[in-house]
């Protein structure tokens, strides 16, 4: 035993020392070929070593272990060599190699302590099998610096079958084998040094100061620099619990302490030691975070309690702090609370410190353009510039808008109308693909006089270029980080969960960036003749291909989705934190991965348009329609199964109710999203006060007035009867032709109204459809921002939130102050009578059929009267109706003469969106 004594004095005494120093002279030391008994190498450095296992006590009546150590056969023996001693030190020793050896001479038994000296000898290499790691054997043992093992770990490497190992210090099991920790955070002395010994005995390595090879971080507290350098490196932070409870474990074969399932239970929580108070969340917001808070070891406080360590705030509601924070109190933004939670420890609060928002000075409400002036020409110049750049925000032409040279000192509020604001122009995708960076091309200038054909091939270009990049949001926000190898706190979600929830997302992407391209390279170079089916039918067998794995496996993704996020906090974590960034337009993972869903029939009623305006002629034309079959090809492959049977019927309901409405509104991708009864404040879509009811769906908006008169029910040829339609089909209206929503604001004279700027692809002026909502539910707000997410969604844009626009009724001249007073209703009531008695006497503009009818309807209601008194009833309704058109009413002259300057206005503003 010199041998070990010797390395016992070279090391230190103390079981606090930092294992490193030990460590680095292992390092030095090489496993050497097997010796197997004497060779002339080790004649030459050593004498001749017999190695030697002796069972201490209870350990020499374990059968089990016997049994082990019968067939082990070698073990490994340190080879010491004497260093040539330097004037005025003493002799050093120290390991130069571990050299595996033969046991020859069989185990012994020991009882007493007594026996051990005459055990004792240099020419064995003693290896001392101790049952109790606590008793005064091993106490004896330990001080004399012999070399000392557990049971379990010669049970371990007998099952291996491999040699006894070597180990300078006492070793009972090797749980913690390869292992290397630090500690941080700890005041006492004694529950230090029983946590280092502990390590130890089951062969863990001890740090004394923090690098890239600790493997784990033990501590006490939440603070100090060895807590943050281990947060920034991923590893893992434990409590102290989680080496007591590995020593319990300790005589367990296949246990270690490493172990996901094992070392988790005992990692240190986010907000250990952290009180948190939430300000500006909603209630369900705020109860969602503080359930949270609570299973990730903190605890929640009211706002203002001065025990309270951090504040979270939600930056894009509060403005302003309601109290001056002390200096001990951290504000910090909610992604801070998120990201702790997804990296499993807590973030530092310096990179997520909360700050005012400084508004910059040229955002201007709107507002501003309303000058008070009885100029009326002043107003309608006013009204014409604020339009045309409304349209030239929404006017999505990979190609900058053309001003006027006076359009940047005409209004007020161009930073807030630059359609470089909008999240698509800056967004930031990292590694994203080159076609999602790729600039358009801008050499070959927009036709001065843009066809039909034109612009729904420029709006197809930006559909799809909007559709790729909300594509490769979802890859290089959500995908690849989830892929990622060495996850700060390991994997958020399993692969097989992943590959659920993404499915075939990737390879879409390629097809639609390859789509993308050739579309953009045929607008820069548009010519008439150019072929746009030809690109579809191109890429057809891919599409074939990518889509139905996608869209059939759609609800799964989304149910993965949903389980995911209830049972793993650390994905509901990392969903929070990159939703709420700018290029998902706040929209959650589910909504950005339905567009798939969505994209094929909004290119197939694309290209319907596309072909409508193709002349015939044109031999695209031909292309066009086998581009469509292809299409259609593809969605016949999707899985009709998942159609929802419900949101079709309610189509069916609407067509029933609306008289005149068109067949095309029945699809199968096509569903009722909200129905909204309004008024009518402007001469579009229908006179000024007429009863309005605007059914919204996924895709389009149908608009249909309120009859004025019901006739009869409608019999089918089988007998059987409904209701008769109420209401009058005015305009399908699909929503990529809404450029814009005005939320009107609240004034005295206008309530619960909005507007929408519209722009059809075959018109060059701009209309502008206002309404008043005559009901409070849905509420005026959710219902413009349900209005807006279909929008975007139709177009394939991600900031759903910039299509709305806030402004003064006076900019848009706008008010519902005389919509239910005596005077408007009479007007309207006398504007309609004018109207039926132009028609009766406009025969040649009314259709035979109706007159046929007509006429049947008047001898089927007269039957029984006398000629005389049907031409005398006829001949009074006339002359009552021509006198009631003739009476001079100022409000109805002034209505037409409004309606005229607003058709004026619109058309004048038309001039500067070309």
């Amino acid at each position: 035993m010199a041998e070990n004594s010797a390395l016992t004095s070279t090391t230190g005494s103390t079981s606090l020392a930092d294992s490193s120093i030990f460590d680095s002279k292992v390092t030095e030391t090489s496993k050497e070929n097997l010796f197997i008994g004497s060779t002339s190498y080790v004649e030459e450095e050593m004498p001749q070593i017999e190695t030697r296992i002796i069972l201490v006590q209870e350990a020499g009546k374990q059968e089990e272990l016997i049994k082990a150590l019968k067939t082990i056969k070698i073990m490994e023996v340190p080879v010491i060599k004497i260093k040539e001693s330097c004037p005025g030190k003493s002799d050093e020793k120290f390991i130069k190699s571990i050299v595996n050896m033969e046991i020859k001479v069989p185990f012994v038994k020991m009882e007493s302590v007594e026996e051990f000296k005459s055990l004792d000898s240099p020419e064995f290499e003693n290896v001392f099998i101790v049952m109790d790691f606590q008793d005064s054997v091993f106490n004896e043992l330990y001080k004399t610096d012999c070399r000392v093992i557990g049971p379990p770990v010669v049970l371990n490497y007998a099952q291996k079958g491999e040699p006894l190992p070597f180990s300078c210090r006492p070793l009972y099991c090797t749980s913690m084998m390869n292992l290397v920790l630090c500690f941080t955070g700890f005041r006492k002395k004694e529950e230090l040094v029983r946590l280092v010994t502990l390590v130890h005995h089951m062969g863990g390595v001890i740090r004394k100061d923090f690098n890239s090879k600790v493997t784990h971080l033990v501590a006490n507290c939440t603070q100090g620099e060895k807590f943050r350098i281990a947060v920034s490196l991923g590893t893992p932070i434990m409590k102290p619990e989680w080496i007591y409870k590995a020593w319990e474990r300790r005589n367990e074969q296949d246990f270690c302490a490493s172990f996901d399932e094992f070392r988790n239970e005992f990692k240190v929580p986010p907000f250990q030691d952290c009180i948190l108070s939430f300000l500006g969340f909603s209630d369900e917001e705020k109860t969602n975070m503080e359930e949270m808070t609570e299973m990730q070891g903190g605890n929640y406080l009211p706002v203002g309690d001065e025990r309270c360590t951090h504040l979270i705030v939600e930056e894009n509601i509060v403005k302003e702090l309601p109290f001056e924070p002390s200096k001990k109190l951290y504000v910090v933004k909610q992604e801070w609370f998120w990201g702790s939670i997804q990296m499993d420890a807590r973030a530092g609060e310096t990179m997520y410190l909360y700050e005012k928002a400084n508004t910059p000075e040229l955002k201007k409400s709107v507002s501003l353009l309303s000058l008070n002036t009885p100029n009326s020409n002043r107003k309608r110049r006013r009204l014409k510039e604020t339009l045309a750049q409304l349209s030239r925000e929404t006017d999505m032409s990979p190609f900058p808008p053309r001003k006027r040279p006076s359009a940047e000192h005409s209004l007020s509020i161009g930073s807030l109308l630059d359609i470089s604001n909008t999240p698509e122009s800056s967004i930031n995708y990292g590694e994203t693909p080159k076609s999602c960076t790729k600039s358009s091309k801008n050499s070959t200038p927009v036709p001065s006089k843009q066809s039909a054909r034109w612009q729904v091939a420029r709006e197809l270009y930006q559909t799809e270029s909007n559709y790729v990049n909300i594509l490769a949001t979802i890859i290089q926000l959500f995908q690849v980080p989830l892929e990622e190898e060495g996850q700060r706190g390991g994997p958020i979600l399993a692969p097989e969960e992943i590959k659920t929830i993404f499915g075939s997302i990737p390879d879409i992407f390629d097809v639609h960036t390859k789509i993308k391209d050739d579309l953009e390279d045929l607008i820069v170079n548009w010519d008439e003749s150019k072929s746009i089916g030809d690109i579809f039918l191109k890429y057809s067998k891919d599409l074939v291909k990518t889509y139905p794995p996608f869209v059939n496996f759609f609800e799964m993704s989304k149910e993965t989705i949903i389980k995911c996020e209830k049972q793993k906090p650390r994905f509901h974590a990392f969903l929070k934190i990159n939703q709420a960034k700018p290029e998902c337009g706040r929209q959650s993972l589910v909504e950005l991965l339905i567009r798939p869903v969505q994209r094929l029939p909004s290119v197939a009623l694309l290209l319907n348009d596309l072909k409508k305006h193709t002349a015939e002629e044109n031999p695209d034309k031909s292309t066009l329609e086998k581009a469509i079959g292809s299409l259609k090809e593809v969605m016949t492959h999707i899985n009709e199964d998942k159609r929802k049977t419900e949101a079709q019927k309610q189509i069916f309901d609407v067509v029933y109710e609306v008289d005149g409405c068109p067949a095309n509104l029945l699809s199968s991708h096509r569903s009722l999203v909200q129905r909204v009864e309004t008024i009518s404040l402007g001469e579009h879509p229908c006179d000024r006060g007429e009863q309005v009811t605007l059914f919204l769906f996924n895709d389009c908006l149908e608009i249909a007035r309120k009859r004025h008169k019901v006739i009869g029910t409608f019999r089918s040829p089988h007998g059987q009867t409904r209701p008769p339609a109420s209401l009058k089909h005015i305009h399908l209206m699909p929503l990529s032709q809404i450029k814009k929503v005005l939320d009107i604001r609240e004034t005295e004279d206008c309530h619960n109204a909005f507007a929408l700027l519209v722009r059809p692809p075959t018109e060059q002026a701009n209309v502008l459809l206002s309404f008043q909502m005559t009901s409070e539910e849905p509420p005026k707000e959710n219902w413009l921002k349900m209005l807006c997410r279909h929008v975007a969604n139709t177009i394939c844009k991600a900031d759903a939130e910039n299509l709305i626009y806030t402004a003064d009724p006076e900019s848009f001249e706008v008010n519902t102050k005389d919509m239910d007073s005596t005077l408007s209703r009479a007007s309207r009531a006398i504007k309609k009578t004018s109207k039926k008695v132009t028609r009766a006497f406009s025969f040649s503009k009314t259709p035979k059929r109706a007159l046929r009818r007509a006429l049947m309807t008047s001898q089927s209601s007269v039957e029984g009267r006398s000629p005389s008194s049907n031409d005398k009833h006829v001949m009074s309704r006339l002359s009552s109706t021509s006198s009631l058109a003739g009476i001079p009413s100022p409000s109805l002259v002034s209505l037409p003469s409004f309606f005229e300057r607003r058709s004026h206005t619109l058309s004048r503003s038309t001039t500067h969106l070309i």
